[in-house]
């Protein structure tokens, strides 16, 4: 068997991994260890140099089975984590310590996110794509005093949003609201603007905030391309009348990148 058959055996069980546990969440099953388990496998996976090497060797050969099962483990590793962020809450209330690789990882990222348009005190962030845990707004928050907005389409994950930040950090500056970005008042504001990677429709919505956005607004696309494709979605092209890149940071050891736009 050669490596590429190997790497696509391997993701062959991810994703049946992640069917399952998505399968067993819907049906009320407590299996937040196992969730935890296999995100911080797959994390590790994602991150793997001689995988990434097998991955740049396969990515050219427009296989259409190939993407398909790209897209397939993106939706179910999104969800999953969707759902471990839900699980994650609910544990801290039960006084459960700890911390998922995958977490630690998005907290390495946010250190550096926003490289020399640096987050104050007398920012204004807004996060779309808040999740369960708010780890972000969390972070930014304690480490500026910056004011912070996450949004979220899902109703659960807000309420639980909620009240992680009421237990973690009940002095910040941080607010969690279950609107979208173009009918919050806050985006007219917002000074830095962070999208989640498992966002699907970022770009959209990127383009939809141009008009509603004031002109210095600084945003940090976290994507994943290549092999972290796997793990998040993927930059686009954007209307360059609109938005440009202004910087990419790109971090081997880091399970997704960041492309940073400013208005043309």
């Amino acid at each position: 068997m050669t490596d590429e058959d190997m790497l696509v055996k391997e993701l062959n069980n991810f994703l049946s991994e992640f069917r399952q546990l998505n399968i067993s969440h819907k049906q009320n099953a407590d299996n937040y260890k196992e969730m935890e388990k296999t995100i911080g496998e797959f994390s590790s996976f994602i991150l793997n140099k001689k995988n990434d090497e097998i991955w740049k060797q396969m990515e050219n050969k427009n296989d259409d089975i190939l993407e398909k099962l790209v897209e397939e483990i993106r939706e179910q590793s999104a969800f999953c984590v969707w759902a471990m962020e839900k699980y994650r809450a609910v544990e801290l209330q039960k006084n459960r310590e700890g911390i998922a690789e995958y977490f630690s990882n998005i907290e390495a990222c946010i250190e550096t996110e926003f490289g020399s348009f640096e987050i104050t005190a007398d920012s204004k962030v807004l996060l779309i794509g808040a999740g369960a845990f708010p780890m972000t707004p969390l972070l930014i928050a304690r480490r500026t005093g910056a004011e912070v907005v996450g949004i979220d389409i899902d109703p659960e994950a807000v309420n639980l949003a909620r009240i992680v930040v009421g237990m973690l950090d009940k002095s910040s500056r941080i607010t969690i609201k279950d609107c979208p970005a173009d009918q919050l008042e806050f985006t007219r504001e917002a000074t830095h603007i962070v999208f989640a990677s498992t966002v699907k429709e970022k770009f959209d919505i990127l383009n939809q905030l141009h008009p509603l956005t004031n002109k210095d607004v600084v945003v940090a696309m976290r994507y994943g391309d290549g092999f972290k494709s796997l793990f998040n979605y993927p930059l686009q092209d954007t209307d360059s009348s609109l938005w440009n890149i202004v910087n990419n940071v790109s971090w081997q050891e880091n399970v997704f990148d960041i492309a940073l736009y400013k208005k043309a």
